[in-house]
């Protein structure tokens, strides 16, 4: 960090703590770029001191000659019903939230919603759409997704695979439903939050479920906008796969708890240049204040450290006679861009 970036911080802290300061939100304060950006979420704020400090961290760079084989993980399961919810544009992010029992998004925040979309939150009595298998030792329920995206089509998800990042990426979450009452609880507890992470690439014919929820970003345009959207299949925004990576990290905004199961499917599935064109359109702020726009609301990839990340992706032996898998050191993972043809 340069020494005018630091003193930069300094002086913002200064500017914060001051009278005329207390009233502002922390959540209203971060950004992804600048001095509210990703580099000062944890030097601005003690309470989100993981975020500068966490060994944990997430997103990460996948290395594919790194992955260890797993063969105890299993596939994961995700209901098929579908289920009726809210998509926000919350000033960070596109983010929809399922109706059910619990009312807080994964920034710990209720504040982006009305108090019509909380009443019909709280009294819908929906099925809820449960994660099991995979890594997990629990089961989990699905509470909200989460769009990122780039301005650009070189970048805009938060992982990347061998240094190749994608033009976007959408993040399942749940919750620990065996253990904590809600997502607010659970997103501070150990073994609390599962996030599925869908990579997305371009291409001419767009995943049906995708187009659900591009459908409504006219309606969300600006900061603090939000819609319902009825009968979404969670399930049907995987692509067709039952090959992951796992490993342990945090929520990739703030207070970057490291609370977080990561499974990233080995496939993407597909965005067309219209959806993109229509997300970009999007802004962060109010009508009469719009600030920029909501692209490029992705974190940097963070130090994977010694963390191990497992896969279910198998070299399977051709030689006769070997009936279990074996991983040879002359074969090895590679990354794959998946364009679509």
């Amino acid at each position: 960090m340069g020494l005018l970036t630091y003193a930069c911080a300094l002086f913002a802290l200064q500017l914060i703590q001051l009278p005329g300061f207390l009233g502002v939100s922390w959540d209203s304060w971060w950004t992804y770029d600048g001095i509210s950006g990703p580099a000062f979420w944890g030097l601005i704020n003690p309470e989100w001191s993981l975020c500068n400090k966490g060994r944990r961290q997430s997103p990460v760079n996948l290395e594919p000659q790194r992955l260890l084989f797993d063969p105890n993980l299993r596939p994961l399961h995700i209901d098929k019903h579908r289920i009726s919810g809210t998509i926000a544009n919350t000033g960070h992010s596109i983010i929809f939230t399922v109706d059910n029992d619990t009312i807080y998004n994964s920034y710990g925040s209720i504040s982006s919603m009305s108090s019509s979309s909380l009443n019909n939150m709280q009294i819908s009595n929906q099925i809820p759409v449960n994660l099991t298998g995979g890594p997990l030792s629990y089961r989990y329920r699905f509470h909200e997704i989460h769009i990122h995206y780039g301005l650009h089509d070189q970048f805009g998800s938060e992982h990347s695979v061998e240094g190749y990042t994608f033009p976007a990426e959408i993040q399942i979450f749940g919750y620990n439903s065996q253990l904590y009452t809600n997502y607010s609880d659970a997103v501070y507890r150990a073994q609390g939050i599962v996030a599925v992470s869908v990579l997305l690439q371009l291409g001419d014919l767009s995943n049906p479920e995708l187009r659900m929820l591009t459908d409504q970003l006219d309606k969300i345009r600006f900061g603090g906008d939000e819609t319902p959207v009825k009968r979404l299949s969670v399930r049907g925004l995987l692509p067709d796969t039952e090959h992951y990576m796992t490993y342990e990290g945090s929520t990739t905004s703030p207070s970057c708890h490291e609370t977080v199961t990561w499974i990233v499917l080995n496939k993407p599935i597909y965005i067309t240049k219209q959806q993109l064109h229509a997300l970009r359109r999007l802004m962060q702020g109010a009508p009469d204040h719009p600030k920029a726009p909501l692209g490029n609301n992705f974190r940097p990839p963070q130090p994977l450290l010694h963390r191990p990340v497992r896969t279910n992706i198998d070299f399977r032996s051709k030689q006769p006679g070997k009936a279990c898998p074996t991983m040879y050191k002359e074969v090895h993972y590679k990354a794959n861009t998946w364009k679509q043809h």
